[in-house]
């Protein structure tokens, strides 16, 4: 890969994992648009781990937290507290994902990475995003999430399987449909993402370690690091503004873009 491709690779994968807009429509696209060859599920899977480590760190102390409390309430005479529920949340969230996408492996790496499908995906999740936000009540916090809530969650983040759908986009989008805040909505997505994310990175990684194919580490070194840079400001910033700026831009951009993808297609 030219060092050019993996630097604006690495920047959109950084920069739209945790917006609802679809990180893996855009290093799909990508190629499609600046003449690339499919950088492959490889890199893919490097940027992937470097937004990976930015969550991981930007919720460090919440993901500390969270882990001691969970432990604690599993040893035995152990209580249940909020962190501890937020754990067996995020897990029972996970499963979903991880069971359809054991088997539905193969159709997501070849058949659904079509140009057709990611506009038909990107609009449609536009549209789902812009009205759970219009219609959302948006007075419920995070720590009010319960085991029911959590498994709604999940079975839609199991439709983010399909690309051009964004993990973030519709896992947040099923939170506002239940009540949760912007703010509460991007928090659960976020550390949703990190089981989630980890969990690709295993199941796709230990092929790559692996495959007799050469690998070329220093390019996927670079796209790591690149991505954990971008992925982490946006946290950082999404969070901020949020609340204030709401699923609107998102969801239009949503719009702007699958009209585009079908404009090139069908014009």
């Amino acid at each position: 890969m030219e060092t050019l491709q993996i630097v604006l690779l690495a920047l959109i994968q950084g920069f739209t994992e945790f917006l609802p807009i679809s990180s893996s429509a855009h290093l799909i696209l990508a190629p499609y648009v600046f003449g690339y060859a499919d950088q492959g599920l490889a890199f893919d899977l490097a940027v992937h781990l470097g937004t990976l480590l930015a969550v991981v760190l930007y919720f460090r102390h919440e993901v500390i937290a969270m882990l001691h409390d969970w432990f604690a309430s599993v040893a035995p005479g152990g209580k249940a507290t909020p962190n501890s529920r937020l754990g067996w949340a995020i897990i029972l969230a996970t499963i979903p994902v991880m069971v359809v996408g054991v088997l539905i492996k193969d159709l997501v790496e070849h058949q659904l990475r079509a140009p057709q499908v990611i506009a038909a995906t990107t609009i449609l999740i536009g549209l789902l995003l812009w009205w759970a936000d219009y219609q959302s009540k948006r007075n419920r916090r995070i720590g009010s999430m319960n085991f029911k809530d959590a498994l709604f969650i999940g079975v839609a983040q199991a439709v983010a399987l399909i690309p051009g759908t964004s993990r973030s986009g519709i896992t947040m989008a099923a939170a506002l449909m239940l009540g949760y805040t912007r703010e509460a909505a991007s928090r659960f997505s976020f550390l949703l993402s990190i089981p989630t994310i980890l969990a690709s990175v295993i199941w796709v990684g230990k092929d790559l370690v692996t495959t007799e194919n050469a690998v070329n580490w220093g390019d996927l070194g670079l796209g790591i690091l690149l991505s954990f840079i971008a992925a982490y400001t946006t946290i950082h910033f999404f969070l901020r503004f949020i609340e204030r700026i709401g699923m609107a831009p998102f969801a239009i951009y949503r719009l702007l873009l699958g009209a585009t993808i079908l404009g090139f297609l069908y014009l």
